[in-house]
């Protein structure tokens, strides 16, 4: 069992996915479209809404994201889909120079919280609001800090 980062986006998923893609430098992507699967005559969808991600997924370095359109049907069952901070992807235990790369990415378009840099905690550590409103932050260190406190 695994557990991953799925972030839902309000009809922006297919920019979002290309964003991550190139900012993670992702090896592996997979998308299919909610008209994939044809038209239910009792719940037919607009031509919007075929073309929005039903799911997709990016592998990078061994690890994956998956993203995915709410559309309007669903948002009636599960409420709008907002920005917010509730929500904060957690980069740990990373190279140094890779997480400077991921974080020069991401930060692309988006808002620097904390520039990576060295830390007493970490050799690289940063946080960032990419431009869909999803935080990013990153600790290079973040196994061998939470080990040096906890045994």
């Amino acid at each position: 069992m695994k557990a991953i980062s799925y972030l839902q986006f309000d009809g922006r998923a297919e920019e979002a996915l290309a964003f991550y893609e190139n900012a993670l430098q992702a090896t592996n992507v997979k998308m299919v479209r909610f008209g994939a699967f044809g038209q239910d005559p009792n719940a037919p969808l607009t031509e919007e809404e075929q073309n929005m991600i039903m799911e997709s997924r990016i592998e990078f370095l061994g690890n994956i994201m998956m993203i995915s359109d709410v559309p309007p049907f669903m948002q009636a069952g599960i409420g709008e889909i907002t920005k917010g901070n509730t929500v904060l992807i957690s980069i740990i235990d990373g190279d140094p120079e890779m997480n400077k790369r991921f974080f020069e990415g991401l930060s692309e378009g988006g808002t620097v919280i904390m520039p990576i840099s060295s830390t007493p905690w970490s050799a690289s550590f940063g946080m960032l609001v990419d431009k869909f409103g999803v935080m990013w932050k990153f600790n290079g260190e973040a196994s061998k800090f939470l080990d040096s406190f906890v045994s």
